[in-house]
């Protein structure tokens, strides 16, 4: 059953943001056309802002789900309703105190934007809309965490879907007809109420009993459980964020907000790939809590090498890709104006690629709810970022500044997964660990280097054709080396029987 909700998720998850990709593009482009690469540079330094400004809702959801997991086990609905009643309540005064932490960013906005032509007042009500839309997402949204503890998630994929396709089609329409900003950032918070709106409708339709009003109080005991939770959680949101939220910020105060622009369409297809095989992990927590729960340490760990060998699988063949086509995609959907230097791109990939491949120890570090004993790494992670970025900026320039979240990246690959994660929940040594993200990480660059060469010696002038070229070069021999590497490991030949037990149960239900 795990295994089958854990597919089910993840494919529905997978659906979701494959369109969100596509329909992302599209969107991106009408936009840079419309509204040009300053205004682009905008719209991802304000979301990076306001998202350093969600920091303070400390991590509660992850707390508040990893509670919900014996309860919806047992499907002790008293339980349920007291977590999702504090739940609620607290996310209320959370919107209300960004609102506020918001406002005082406001007077420090020149400063942060750096060089640009948008005048001050543009500036204020620019980010005024974007903090209405954040506090917006608060607005009735704690009850996904029931869907996601449940084994739900499925459900709110497919109403992200159509919140996405519906949205982005009046963004794109508003954007071709008025090319005005700030109705764009109306329909997105318009459109976000409405989103959360439905969720909620979808749980309490789904779990009665939530419209109770009859809601005990939480136990002492689950407070501070909580609470020990949200203290590690704080400082982990917190290193989130420096690590991997703050390139736009010094981008635009280092360099100047347009060329946050440009970097801005890499970003997108980075972003999309990370969201997409995030969520697609993600997908799985739910039943590795599960299975933390009630499994031993000898099959967690089983199952733990599974998905850390799909994980690799997924994120060095997209890595892989992103090296190989990023190049001839920007020339040819935005044009070779909006191209950054070949070294910007091949460490944007080697960041890509420790970033996806931190999921598969994520997912088990996430259901096990190990929040508390690691909680001063993300500070150090964050020091480690900043330092490492402005140094390597002044020798490397913009290149520098994501090389320096490769360097703080590693501190997690290399120190506090194996200490905080490996070793407690599986009681293995480090040196096995070691050993295998060495492994991985050495067949990742060797193929991605013959991918690169091969495409390199495919000279095409036509950026569309050279384009195609690249995908399916990138399609066939990554994947055919992996093969060829892999084909006789038990963990590759988990996923080729269940692949077919998959295929022949689809088959069977046709003839039927």
């Amino acid at each position: 059953m795990r295994t089958y909700n854990s597919i089910k998720n993840m494919i529905f998850s997978l659906i979701s943001n494959a369109l969100t990709i596509i329909i992302g593009f599209v969107v991106q482009k009408v936009f840079l056309d419309t509204l040009g690469a300053e205004f682009l540079g905008i719209n991802s330094l304000y979301t990076n802002i306001v998202s350093m400004l969600a920091i303070v809702d400390l991590g509660i959801g992850s707390a508040i789900i990893y509670n919900l997991y014996e309860p919806v086990a047992k499907n002790d609905k008293s339980q349920i309703k007291s977590l999702m009643r504090f739940y609620r309540n607290t996310y209320r005064w959370i919107a209300l105190i960004i609102f506020v932490v918001g406002l005082f960013v406001i007077p420090f906005l020149n400063i942060i934007v750096g060089k640009t032509t948008l005048s001050q007042l543009e500036l204020i009500l620019f980010f005024l809309l974007f903090l209405i839309d954040t506090v917006a997402s608060y607005l009735l949204s704690y009850k996904r965490s029931l869907l996601y503890a449940d084994q739900k998630i499925y459900l709110t994929s497919i109403v992200h879907l159509g919140y996405l396709i519906i949205m982005n089609s009046l963004l794109i329409g508003t954007l071709i007809l008025t090319s005005n900003f700030y109705l764009f950032l109306i329909i997105k918070i318009i459109m976000r109420v409405l989103e959360n709106l439905v969720i909620s409708i979808i749980a309490d339709h789904k779990y009665p009993y939530l419209r109770d009003q009859n809601v005990k109080k939480l136990s002492k005991i689950t407070i501070d459980d909580i609470i020990l939770k949200i203290k590690g959680l704080f400082f982990h949101k917190l290193g989130s964020f420096f690590v991997l939220g703050t390139d736009n910020i010094m981008i635009s105060m280092l360099l100047g907000v347009s060329i946050v622009g440009l970097y801005n369409n890499y970003y997108l297809v980075i972003y999309a790939l990370t969201t997409l095989i995030g969520q697609g992990f993600t997908s799985f927590t739910a039943s590795v809590g599960n299975l933390l729960t009630l499994e031993s340490k000898t099959r967690t760990y089983k199952v733990f090498k599974r998905i850390r060998f799909l994980n690799f699988w997924i994120s060095a063949y997209t890595a892989t890709s992103i090296l190989v086509v990023m190049e001839s995609f920007i020339s040819c959907w935005y044009g070779e104006k909006y191209l950054l230097s070949t070294f910007v791109l091949m460490a944007l990939v080697l960041n890509y690629y420790l970033t996806v491949m931190r999921y598969n120890v994520s997912i088990f570090k996430e259901a096990a709810g190990i929040f508390h004993e690691d909680r001063y790494i993300p500070i150090l992670e964050s020091i480690v970022n900043i330092v490492a970025s402005l140094v390597l900026f002044k020798f490397f320039g913009l290149a520098g500044i994501f090389l320096g979240t490769v360097v703080s990246n590693l501190l997690l690959h290399l120190y506090s997964y194996p200490k905080y994660v490996f070793v407690p929940l599986f009681e293995r040594k480090k040196e096995e660990y070691f050993k295998s993200i060495i492994k991985y990480f050495i067949i990742f660059i060797v193929v991605a280097i013959i991918t690169y060469e091969i495409c390199s010696m495919i000279n095409i002038g036509i950026p569309v054709v050279k384009m195609i070229v690249n995908i399916l070069v990138s399609l066939v021999i990554p994947n055919t080396i992996y093969y060829v590497i892999f084909r006789n490991m038990d963990e590759f030949k988990y996923f080729k029987n269940l692949a077919i037990k998959m295929l022949n149960k689809k088959l069977k239900k046709k003839e039927i």
